[in-house]
């Protein structure tokens, strides 16, 4: 029995006062009182947690663009061409209405299972997550090759 029903009972079958069990338990009256309405207008199964999930997604990619994506990507990757989400939306120019971002044709590839981050990408992100400041040497040698001089004899 989960706690909403103890305090449901609680309060309609024992005639216990919701503010006693609020105290008791360490939780706000007014979420007892919702509990008791929520009982009131549906029973037993009221109680139960509702789902999240948005009726709709009405800015949801069409199933037709989804479809096209995963197409051009096996197209592109048959044919030894970069198969990436740039290219790929490059490509799309022209077979679909609008084109999706490819940070979205990224999703798209990737809740496919055809695309994943790469081992270095899953590192940094988990040395970050830790509070480690990590970049690739490669990069910092590019990095300082490309700061201006300063003057001599300043």
């Amino acid at each position: 029995m989960g706690l909403g029903r103890y305090m449901v009972d609680a309060v309609v079958l024992e005639g216990r006062k919701p503010s006693e069990l609020a105290r008791a338990h360490g939780i706000s009256k007014s979420w007892i009182y919702k509990l008791v309405d929520r009982f009131q207008r549906g029973g037993y199964a009221a109680l139960e947690p509702k789902s999240r999930r948005p009726r709709s997604s009405p800015r949801q990619v069409n199933p037709e663009v989804q479809a096209a994506v995963v197409e051009l990507r096996h197209e592109l990757f048959a044919a030894g061409h970069d198969a990436g989400a740039q290219t790929i939306a490059h490509h799309l120019v022209g077979r679909v209405d609008k084109v999706p971002s490819v940070a979205t044709i990224w999703r798209i590839l990737s809740r496919q299972g055809l695309i994943r981050a790469s081992q270095a990408a899953i590192l940094q992100a988990e040395l970050e997550r830790l509070g480690i400041r990590w970049s690739c040497p490669l990069r910092r040698q590019r990095e300082a090759s490309a700061e201006p001089s300063s003057p001599a004899g300043g």
